[in-house]
């Protein structure tokens, strides 16, 4: 794994090393920082095969996307071990950034962001999805 180093937080992790992280650290588990309605209707990871589920606790609220105050109180409740490995992941890896600062500055010392998200940035016709990201390398996934 090569994690890269950062400031705040304990660092990045492609999607490729997140998801070998997921199935190989029964401590590790995955945070989907993103919206209800990115959940809803762009999909989420999908990780039955490995006997876990994605957490998915929104970090901003569509559409005006302001700040979740309770989003910490709600991690906690569901992990309460500041030593649980925490992989955040968002639509393009920024959000998650936010979310792994804020994880860390509470208490959390394994907080690491999922760096290209779960879309990937845009390509040059402003799409996403097509130059990286979790679907992008064909990790598994499902829509609801």
């Amino acid at each position: 794994m090569t994690e890269k180093k950062v400031e705040g937080y304990a660092g990045d992790m492609t999607p490729e090393e997140s998801w070998s992280l997921l199935q190989s650290d029964e401590n590790s588990v995955l945070i989907d920082v993103r919206s209800a309605a990115e959940w809803a209707y762009v999909g989420t990871a999908d990780l039955s095969i490995i006997g876990k589920q994605t957490t998915t606790i929104e970090w901003q609220s569509f559409p005006n996307m302001t700040v979740n105050k309770n989003f910490i109180d709600r991690v906690r409740e569901i992990y309460p071990n500041p030593e649980t490995k925490i992989l955040s992941i968002c639509r393009s890896g920024q959000r998650s950034i936010a979310t792994s600062r804020e994880l860390t500055k509470a208490g959390y010392k394994k907080c690491y962001n999922v760096s290209e998200g779960f879309e990937g940035d845009k390509n040059k016709e402003g799409h996403r999805g097509l130059t990286g990201g979790w679907k992008f390398h064909g990790l598994p996934w499902r829509q609801s």
